[in-house]
């Protein structure tokens, strides 16, 4: 159900699915796949700018996350709220959840919210997201299928005005399961053009909310991309990594080794 406003236009949904076939037995993830901010919310008091840097969300990672699931046949659910709302990859109360200032850019929107605004939030839009996870995830369990999560992210060229050109073309993300990360961080560097990062330009041993709280806590294999924006800047960009990432993808999950619950 939409909600609606003084503005009179629907907010946005808190996510999009995406059904695969039913012998699926993959999920895919994008925590930060939209830029949109409801028009009840004043656009937060930003210029069109920042509502479409990176400061809102994973640039091309949407994209690249539908691509990938055409090509694996597999479910996705993607977050339909700008991350300066509400970041879907992050507990609610953390900092940077609803950030006053992210990157730099001061978000005037979230200058002194109450609790009760901060709770709205969260009830709006980043719980359903993450009930819709567990959701999917225990009716891939119910069915007796172990599935495996994998989660699509994008990250800038530079941190910073002046820096340098950040050299990895896509990181792979992992925590204390590696199941997924090593093989697929083998066979990405053996493609031999591309740079790869592992838990590099970010670690997922120091913050991955979604991935800890709905594959690492229940056992359930998982992995992270994060793909380097000027790389998915344009729909031939997230062709091409949707390519790649399920031409590496393909061999691990069908690993049958790979289809047990293990907690680490």
């Amino acid at each position: 159900m939409l909600n609606f406003n003084p503005f009179g236009r629907p907010d946005p949904a808190a996510f999009e699915t995406i059904d695969g076939v039913p012998s699926a037995d993959s999920l895919l993830l994008c925590d930060h796949a939209s830029a949109d901010i409801p028009p009840s919310l004043d656009q937060l008091g930003l210029g069109p700018a920042e509502r479409h840097a990176h400061v809102a969300w994973d640039i091309g990672a949407a994209e690249v996350t539908r691509g990938l699931a055409r090509r694996l046949e597999c479910p996705a659910v993607l977050a339909g709220i700008s991350r300066l709302v509400i970041d879907c990859n992050r507990h609610p109360g953390d900092v940077a959840s609803i950030p006053e200032i992210s990157c730099g850019v001061v978000v005037p929107g979230n200058s002194g919210l109450s609790e009760a605004e901060a709770d709205g939030r969260a009830e709006r839009w980043f719980w359903p997201y993450h009930h819709e996870i567990s959701g999917r995830l225990a009716r891939f369990l119910r069915r007796g299928t172990v599935p495996t999560v994998v989660s699509v992210h994008s990250f800038t060229p530079c941190l910073g005005q002046g820096a340098l050109l950040r050299p990895w073309h896509v990181g792979v993300l992992s925590n204390r399961d590696r199941r997924m990360a090593d093989p697929v961080l083998a066979a990405l560097a053996a493609r031999g053009d591309l740079v790869v990062g592992d838990n590099q330009p970010y670690s997922a041993r120091e913050l991955n909310y979604t991935l800890d709280t709905h594959a690492g806590a229940a056992g359930l294999p998982h992995v992270s991309f994060e793909i380097r924006q000027d790389l998915v800047a344009d729909t031939a960009g997230c062709e091409r990594w949707a390519d790649i990432l399920a031409q590496v993808l393909r061999p691990v999950l069908a690993d049958p080794s790979l289809r047990r619950i293990e907690v680490f």
